[in-house]
């Protein structure tokens, strides 16, 4: 019998040029997909919060955020994705699902989205103006602060966002998590909301 795998591609593997795009001015925007992450959804049993509260304790060395918050620590950003649940972002294995699995038994369900979602970093001076277009969430700095998070829609598609740390330069940071069947869809109508203040498109990037 003849051995078969299938080839790991990004959703984005079509749509995604990178270089501008839109006005040539100064790029106000900047759009890059990050691949090859874990993500594991740990989901609480009933009656079960205080010993999944406790277990992520223990094994991140921060509480898991109970409201909509992106917690960071050393290898991983725990997001909360909605009432009693979060996501596990990381790399290499160390938080996947093989791993979680012990550290959750009896308190958590647990689901692997690793491939099931993509990821996609928005900077830029003009990032908060795009996003407006797209997404009825106040994502001004003082309501919106770094490690804020939201389970919202950006034109009538689910998302998970929140903001993560400044760039260099100080620009905020906002990432987005999109289920892999929507994120072409996605990624089209975020470059026709931006292209009138220029984006830079990177190269797809590590987690």
């Amino acid at each position: 019998m003849a051995e078969f795998s299938w080839e790991i591609r990004s959703p984005l593997e079509r749509a995604l040029v990178a270089g501008p795009y839109g006005a040539h001015d100064d790029a106000g925007v900047s759009l890059t997909e990050i691949r090859n992450f874990d993500l594991v959804q740990v989901m609480t049993r009933r009656g079960k919060a205080a010993e999944m509260a406790t277990a992520a304790n223990g094994h991140f060395g921060v509480a898991a955020p109970e409201a909509p918050k992106a917690v960071q620590t050393a290898d991983a950003t725990l997001i909360w994705s909605g009432p009693d649940q979060i996501f596990v972002l990381s790399k290499g294995g160390k938080h996947g699902m093989d791993a979680l699995a012990p550290v959750f038994s009896g308190a958590a369900s647990l689901s692997d989205q690793s491939h099931a979602r993509v990821l996609i970093s928005i900077s830029g001076a003009k990032a908060r103006m795009m996003l407006a277009k797209l997404s009825s969430i106040d994502l001004h700095a003082e309501a919106f602060p770094i490690g804020a998070a939201a389970a919202t829609s950006m034109d009538h598609t689910s998302v998970t966002l929140w903001r993560g740390n400044d760039r260099t330069d100080g620009q905020a940071v906002f990432n987005v998590l999109v289920f892999a069947t929507f994120a072409e869809s996605l990624w089209q109508t975020m470059l026709d909301s931006v292209a009138e203040y220029g984006i830079e498109i990177g190269h797809s990037e590590e987690f």
